[in-house]
């Protein structure tokens, strides 16, 4: 599970045996006090006592009763998915979404809308506030009931300043405060992470890699970032930079990159580029769907899976590129299952397939070709839903952010 990254810490808090119960009842949906002691090897009283604060600060219930061995039938502990509810944040380059799930993951209320964030941090932070609350009053429920708002962002995270994204990159964010605003408006703590490494965690959560401890997520978007999940755990490396593929240069003479380097893979598999690059090659598809300048990534997507060949062969360049570095990284880290969320991943089998072919001719032994590619099933909701569960990671590892959990200590 990842480490918090906020903007307002929550203070910490020394009651273990809290957190195992709370964790074990999230995972285990009904479960009785004598198990909950068997599993995490503590006494029936400390036990007790433990499950009576967390149903007293309202995150457990007792929901009936379950078998006998050989006495009274004991009464089942759940976990109250409506004790709180969480928002996700997806500060894209182009465009912010906003979700806002219960406790265990279940959407509650959903807001998009395009805007250069890249280049309007100010009124990004304005609309990012609106939409949050927009969403609020869609679940009409108790506002207090805010755990907080993971917010992710387009951008390596420095743990020594999380609320702050890399210049290079968003030149306009110099200076800004723009989670500050988020944290001020919304009364929550922020939560910041990077975007790549938000649609790790989706994914383990809720997506295709449920149960996979070592494995990458791929987001092809404006850029191309990686989220890359070792043991369980995201791996940040030593100042959070890690996992940005799309800067890494396949063409020393290719074409210039924002970060200022040449032939980076963004450049040539990054939403911006598949539309020019698609609307280059129109003029010798004369009956491609995509004939003219007015579509977008979406349209290529639906292209190549009717198979327009104007479409495909977009799809099978970007394959081609992403291939050789996804090789690299094989031959490096041999994970066990390669994700690829974000734009194209909608175009299923007509990426993937030329995709395998291309790893599986690069890769140097046969056990890192044999990892799992697949594309992500969680669609354009991945990054915010992400987001909102980076905040439920942090909750079940620090209780006091539960509502009046942290009162009752």
């Amino acid at each position: 599970m990842t480490k918090g990254r906020r903007v307002r810490a929550a203070p910490a808090i020394d009651q273990d045996v809290t957190t195992s119960v709370l964790r074990l009842v999230w995972k285990r949906r009904r479960v009785s006090r004598a198990e909950i002691a068997r599993r995490t090897g503590r006494s029936p009283s400390t036990i007790s006592d433990a499950v009576a604060r967390l149903l007293d600060a309202g995150l457990f219930e007792e929901r009936g009763s379950g078998r006998s061995r050989g006495g009274r039938r004991p009464i089942l502990i759940g976990f109250r998915d409506d004790a709180g509810v969480i928002l996700g944040v997806d500060l894209g380059a182009t465009h912010l979404s906003v979700i806002l799930m219960d406790l265990h993951g279940a959407e509650l209320a959903w807001r998009e809308r395009p805007h250069p964030v890249r280049t309007d941090p100010v009124g990004a932070g304005k609309l990012v506030v609106e939409l949050c609350r927009e969403c609020l009053v869609e679940w009409m429920g108790d506002p207090r009931l805010l755990l907080g708002v993971g917010v992710a962002v387009p951008s390596p995270v420095d743990p020594d300043s999380p609320d702050r994204v890399l210049d290079r990159i968003h030149p306009a964010w110099r200076g800004g405060a723009i989670l500050d605003r988020i944290d001020a408006a919304l009364g929550a703590p922020v939560f910041v992470e990077n975007d790549a490494n938000l649609g790790a965690v989706a994914e383990r959560w809720w997506g295709e890699a449920v149960g996979i401890d070592d494995f990458v997520y791929l987001k092809v978007s404006t850029g191309v970032g990686a989220g890359i999940m070792i043991g369980g755990e995201i791996y940040r490396g030593a100042t959070g930079v890690a996992g940005e593929i799309g800067h890494l240069a396949i063409d020393p003479g290719g074409p210039e990159c924002i970060c200022g380097n040449r032939g980076c893979l963004t450049t040539f598999v990054g939403a911006r580029h598949l539309l020019d690059r698609a609307r280059t090659l129109s003029a010798h598809y004369p009956e491609s769907s995509l004939a003219g300048d007015r579509f977008d990534i979406h349209a290529i997507e639906d292209a190549a899976l009717a198979g327009d060949p104007l479409a495909l062969r977009i799809v099978n360049e970007a394959a081609e590129r992403l291939g050789t570095v996804i090789a690299g990284m094989l031959n490096l880290l041999n994970p066990g299952s390669v994700i690829i969320g974000g734009s194209l991943a909608r175009a299923g089998d007509r990426l993937i397939d030329p995709l395998r072919r291309v790893v599986a001719n690069r890769t140097l032994v046969a056990s890192a070709a044999a990892s799992d590619i697949r594309t992500s099933d969680l669609g354009k909701r991945a990054t915010a839903l992400g987001a909102a569960t980076h905040v439920l990671v942090a909750a079940l590892e620090n209780p006091r952010l539960f509502p009046g959990v942290g009162s009752s200590h």
